[in-house]
C-alpha cells in the first residue's frame, strides 16, 4: 500500500450558507423548528430568503466545513462535491481552494443552481437551517475519482449527502474504492432526521464493518440505537466500531476505541454567537489528531478546541489560528 498524498478526502454537499440573525417570532411566523435542519424546494427557499434580514454569504456544507478545519490545523485535504457554473458555485470553489483544499470536481452542467443553506440564528446562538440542495444532489459516481480516494488516508463521508439517491450511490462506490485501497472510512450521521429515512442503511453499514470512525451527537446516537440514554447508546455502538465519537454539547464529548475510553469537557466560550458547524469543526479537530497518531484524549481535546472557536463567531469556517489554539491547550 502506497503512502497517501492526502490525510483526509471528504465527500459532501457543496453549499453556500446565507446566515442572518432572527428572533423566535420569525421562526414561529414561518413554521420553523428551532435548531433543526429541513430540506426545502426552490419556492420555499425563495420565500424564506426574501423574508430574511441582511445576511452574510459564507461557503459551507458539513464535510467541506470539516475540511476547512482540518486544513487550518495543517492537514492535507481534498474535497469532492458538486456546484453549478453560477455565482454561488464560483464563490464555493474559490473559498475551498483558498483554504488550501484540493477541489477539482466537474461542475454540474444542467439548469440546477448551486446549493444554498438559509441559516436563521437566534440570540442564544441556535441555528435553524433550511437547505436547498440544488446541484449538490446531482453528484454522480462518474465524477467521484477513485484514484483521489486511494490517495487519502481517510475517506470522510457526510450523512446529509446520503439522502438523495444519486449521490448515495456515488458514496457507496467511494467506500468500496477506499476499502480496495486499504484506507479508513469515517462517517458522520449529520442529523437525527436522516435516521428516520436511512437508519436501516446506517445500521447495516456499522454492522457490516464498513465504518472505521463514526461521529454522532448524543441525540443521533440514541435515535440510531433506539435507547433512551447516551450511555446506553455508547454501550450499544462501541463494540461494533473501531472508533466511536459522541459529542454532548455543553457536556463535552466521549470517544471509545476498543478497550480505551476518553472523555473531555466542552471548552469554555465567552459568548456563544452561532452554533453552525460546531459538529463539523469537532470532527476536524478529532481527525487532525487521529491522522497524526495522537492519543484518543488529545484528539477529543483538539475537537473541543475547534468547536469552541467556531461557535464564538458567525459562520462555520475557522477565523482564528486553530494551530495556535491547540498548541496552547495541549502544551
Amino acid at each position: 500500500m502506497t503512502a497517501p498524498k492526502f490525510d483526509v478526502l471528504a465527500i459532501g454537499n457543496a453549499i453556500v450558507d446565507v446566515i442572518a440573525p432572527c428572533d423566535d417570532a420569525f421562526l414561529a411566523e414561518h413554521g420553523l423548528d428551532k435548531g433543526a435542519m429541513a430540506l426545502v424546494d426552490t419556492a420555499r427557499a425563495e420565500t424564506l430568503y426574501d423574508a430574511m434580514g441582511p445576511g452574510r454569504e459564507i461557503s459551507g456544507g458539513s464535510a467541506a466545513n470539516t475540511c476547512a478545519g482540518l486544513a487550518a490545523l495543517g492537514a492535507k485535504c481534498a474535497f469532492i462535491g458538486q456546484v453549478a457554473d453560477d455565482q454561488l458555485g464560483h464563490v464555493f470553489a474559490h473559498d475551498i481552494r483558498a483554504a488550501g483544499i484540493h477541489f477539482d470536481t466537474a461542475v454540474h452542467t444542467g439548469d440546477v443552481p448551486t446549493a444554498r443553506c438559509l441559516v436563521h440564528v437566534t440570540s442564544d446562538g441556535q441555528r435553524t437551517m433550511n437547505t436547498f440542495l440544488g446541484a449538490s444532489q446531482e453528484l454522480t459516481a462518474k465524477v467521484v475519482d477513485g484514484t483521489l480516494i486511494a490517495d487519502a488516508a481517510v475517506l470522510y463521508l457526510e450523512g446529509y449527502l446520503w439522502d438523495p439517491d444519486t449521490p448515495r450511490a456515488a458514496m457507496r462506490d467511494a467506500m468500496q474504492a477506499a476499502r480496495d485501497a486499504g484506507r479508513k472510512i469515517a462517517f458522520t450521521l449529520s442529523d437525527a432526521f436522516l435516521l428516520d429515512r436511512h437508519g436501516d442503511d446506517f445500521r447495516a453499514l456499522i454492522d457490516g464493518g464498513a465504518i472505521d470512525i463514526l461521529f454522532a451527537n448524543e441525540g443521533e446516537a440514541m435515535a440510531l440505537t433506539g435507547v433512551e440514554t447516551c450511555e446506553a447508546a455508547i454501550d450499544a455502538l462501541a463494540p461494533k466500531l473501531p472508533v466511536l465519537v459522541v459529542t454532548r454539547g455543553e457536556q463535552g464529548a466521549v470517544a471509545v476505541a476498543g478497550d480505551e475510553r476518553a472523555e473531555v469537557k466542552a471548552e469554555p466560550v465567552q459568548k456563544i454567537v452561532d452554533t453552525t458547524g460546531a459538529g463539523d469543526s469537532f470532527a476536524a479537530g478529532f481527525l487532525a489528531g487521529h491522522v497524526k497518531g495522537r492519543a484518543l484524549a488529545e484528539c477529543l481535546t483538539m475537537g473541543a478546541v475547534a468547536a469552541a472557536e467556531i461557535i464564538a463567531h458567525y459562520g462555520a469556517r475557522p477565523e482564528a489560528d486553530l494551530k495556535s489554539l491547540v498548541a496552547q491547550r495541549l502544551r
